[in-house]
């Protein structure tokens, strides 16, 4: 397996980017980091994140006690950072020291419960960009299944 860096980055279908190059491509950090490695990416296309939920994740200790349930606010997180990685990949070098901010959430929907032992994949498809300016359309599935949607915009900016 190669390693894809800035300067080598195929104009085609990348798989499997770990944590470590993931960490690379955005600034969050554990506790923060809401993806554990992007499995597909198609440049100018679509991302695929994965999240192995487990019991040991912060803020299962408040919500809920006894009743572990993922955040859904959390899964719209996973997915901008899923499109984040896919901006990044799809810029290449030109992506170098600059941060995707989040603009707006539309139409987000929340429909099954994530809880701890499931592995969340996070689906995010381009629908457009102008400029700075990028609208993503994503879906969360557990099992094959949709447990949450939506649509948001993030724009890229310098650090």
């Amino acid at each position: 397996m190669s390693t894809v860096t800035m300067t080598n980055l195929p104009s085609t279908e990348v798989r499997d980017i770990p944590v470590e190059r993931i960490m690379e491509m955005i600034p969050h950090r554990p506790p923060f980091l809401m993806i554990d490695r992007v499995i597909e990416v198609v440049p100018d296309v679509s991302a695929v994140g994965l999240k192995n939920v487990t019991i040991n994740e912060p803020f299962f200790a408040g919500h809920f006690p006894g009743h572990p349930i993922f955040p859904g606010v959390l899964m719209i997180e996973a997915m901008a950072q899923t499109s984040a990685v896919l901006v990044v990949q799809t810029l290449g070098e030109e992506a170098e020291g600059k941060l995707v901010y989040f603009m707006g959430i539309d139409e987000a929907r929340f429909r099954k419960p994530v809880v701890p032992g499931d592995a969340l994949y996070f689906h995010v498809y381009k629908e457009r960009n102008r400029g700075a300016v990028w609208k993503f359309r994503a879906e969360a599935k557990v099992n094959g299944t949709r447990v949450a949607d939506a649509t948001f915009s993030a724009m890229i900016v310098d650090r």
